[in-house]
């Protein structure tokens, strides 16, 4: 068993509840950690063995881009289509944060985990 992990994928999107977030857009982080059997591509070396991050990146971004009120949506979304390409992925940890959120505050950031497991 391993881990891969993406961390700090920055993205610009539009999520929120606020009709002004969804005009403005905010800055999000998105971290992703994927655990699996990565033994067979120890030695094989083989990149179609193993969590190719590119992939996960490029989920991230695409899962990102589509508009939700909320960010626990966007997670589920993120999470559901790792289990769905990622055939050797036992169990995913994502956190999405928003930088700088409207809460009439001064917070550096919110986030949200969720965890799944096949």
């Amino acid at each position: 068993m391993g881990i891969i992990r993406v961390t700090n994928i920055n993205v610009y999107a539009y999520h929120g509840c606020l009709v002004e977030e969804s005009k403005i857009g905010s800055e999000y982080r998105v971290d992703v950690a994927v655990k699996a059997d990565l033994q067979p591509s120890a030695v094989s070396d083989n990149l179609q063995e193993t969590v190719d991050y590119v992939h996960v990146n490029r989920i991230v971004k695409e899962e990102m881009a589509i508009r939700s009120a909320l960010l626990e949506h966007v997670a589920k979304r993120i999470l559901d289509r790792i289990f769905k390409e990622i055939v050797i992925a036992e169990e995913a940890t994502v956190e999405v944060s928003k930088i700088n959120p409207p809460i009439g505050g001064n917070v550096e950031m919110v986030t949200i985990e969720m965890t799944q497991k096949r």
